[in-house]
């Protein structure tokens, strides 16, 4: 077996030069609490050349006796460094951080040296190239269930170490994203995908309409009712009705019995006279002639005609269904947009696009887990009978947490003062409104030609 010193966590420090005295001073003291610390077997600071804007450079060194005490560090005393050096000097120190290791192969001791999934040599118990465990005996039906639900059920997953940052961290994942912090957290566009499920599950599943198996139906109209509601004037209804068929609106073979049924799936009204009320929709070539040519030809007035009957035949209903099917599709295309918006407000970042993408994959996440918290809160605070003021007041605060959270996410990531942040702020935010009814329009105008 192999012998060597554990992993090195390397901390790189840029400072304004008129902040070097004091923050040396204060990285002796931190040293002297670094050696304290049960996991780190030494530390070390070194004085490097300045980088090509001017800034002091210092590099912090912190050897680590074993991999398990490597995330020990960074799940205390290492973690604290970025939030202890901001509080003291704010914007004007940037870290950076890397894990350096011995490049040297050590025996695996029980099981085999090498992966049995990818054939990788094995430096410890897990695979350094596709994760897996060095054991290759058949698992038990409890550790199925636990790899199925660890992640919920442990409080130390990644699952609750991402969301507990998430919500009371402002930028904190995508700083430390940026920063080669990856590990530890849930991947960013997985925990998107997650929330924004979650979210739509949460405020559009209704259990009495999906799961109407296991609820008992509601006490049906007398048969005497159901007569005089349906006496309407049937005939008119059918000659409605063959005429859409005519003109291809409807497709008549499936027609119900009772078309005056209130769940009959057409919505076909009468005045009080019992006669049958036209449709209201009345398209010509006015209303599309200050369109572009090309949208002309999409949209002419016969197929406007069309769309407006078939949202009145059933209210709007297949409608709706359609614009809830778009609206996941329709933020993802705002994602985007809004990464191009902050490229532009930080021409000089020297950041790439994708990392400005994934500050609004991690800001949306966000959005998705207020929303599911806040539906979830008015639905229990009905069933748990908690005060509708309470529930309502809790709704108003998480709603204005939203913006403040923006600010300072943008605050954390990008290292600019609050008022430049201010004003880019108030940019993006116009930019973001502009780019949401862009894309809510494009999703209505999908819905309503696929209806």
């Amino acid at each position: 077996m192999t012998s060597q010193s554990g992993p090195v966590y390397e901390v790189t420090f840029l400072i304004d030069g008129e902040t070097a005295g004091d923050f040396d001073r204060w990285l002796e003291d931190h040293i002297r609490d670094a050696l304290r610390v049960a996991d780190v077997a030494d530390c070390n600071a070194y004085s490097r050349a300045d980088d090509e804007q001017g800034r002091a450079r210092r590099v912090c060194l912190y050897t680590l006796a074993s991999d398990d005490a490597l995330d020990g560090f960074l799940e205390g005393a290492g973690g604290d460094i970025d939030n202890e050096v901001e509080a003291r000097f704010q914007d004007r120190v940037t870290i950076t951080a890397r894990v350096l290791r011995e490049d040297a192969r050590e025996e695996v001791s029980g099981g085999s040296p090498d992966c049995l999934n990818c054939g990788a040599y094995m430096r410890g118990q897990y695979c350094a190239v596709c994760g897996q465990r060095s054991r290759s005996r058949l698992i038990s039906l409890w550790e199925l269930i636990s790899d199925a639900f660890g992640d919920l059920l442990e409080i130390d997953s990644r699952l609750w170490r991402t969301l507990v940052p998430l919500l009371i961290r402002p930028g904190r994942l995508t700083h430390d994203y940026l920063q080669g912090r990856r590990a530890r957290y849930m991947p960013p566009f997985r925990m998107y995908l997650v929330l924004s499920l979650l979210f739509f599950v949460v405020a559009f599943f209704d259990p009495r309409e999906d799961l109407s198996l296991f609820f008992e139906p509601e006490p049906e109209a007398s048969s005497e009712d159901a007569a005089g509601a349906a006496e309407p004037a049937e005939e008119a209804v059918r000659e409605k009705l063959d005429e859409l068929v005519d003109q291809g609106v409807i497709v008549g073979d499936d027609l119900p019995e009772d078309l005056t049924a209130p769940n009959s799936g057409f919505n076909i009204q009468f005045n009080d006279e019992g006669e049958l009320v036209e449709s209201k929709c009345e398209t010509d070539a006015s209303d599309v002639e200050d369109l572009p040519a090309w949208l002309q030809r999409r949209l002419t007035p016969e197929r406007l005609q069309r769309v407006c009957e078939r949202t009145q035949i059933d209210g709007g209903r297949a409608f709706l269904d359609k614009l809830v099917d778009n609206i996941p599709a329709a933020l993802i295309i705002l994602l985007p947009l809004m990464a191009f918006v902050l490229k532009a407000l930080y021409p000089l970042s020297r950041r790439y696009y994708a990392e400005h993408l994934l500050f609004f994959v991690h800001f949306h996440a966000f959005f998705f887990m207020i929303l599911s918290l806040q539906i979830m809160l008015m639905r229990l605070s009905t069933w748990l009978h908690i005060p509708q003021a309470l529930a309502i007041l809790a709704v108003v605060v998480a709603s204005f947490y939203v913006p403040v959270y923006l600010f300072m996410s943008m605050r954390r990531v990008y290292a600019q003062g609050r008022f430049i942040t201010l004003l880019k702020y108030i940019v993006l935010i116009i930019a973001y409104v502009f780019g949401f009814m862009a894309t809510m329009l494009g999703a209505l105008a999908f819905a309503a030609f696929s209806v």
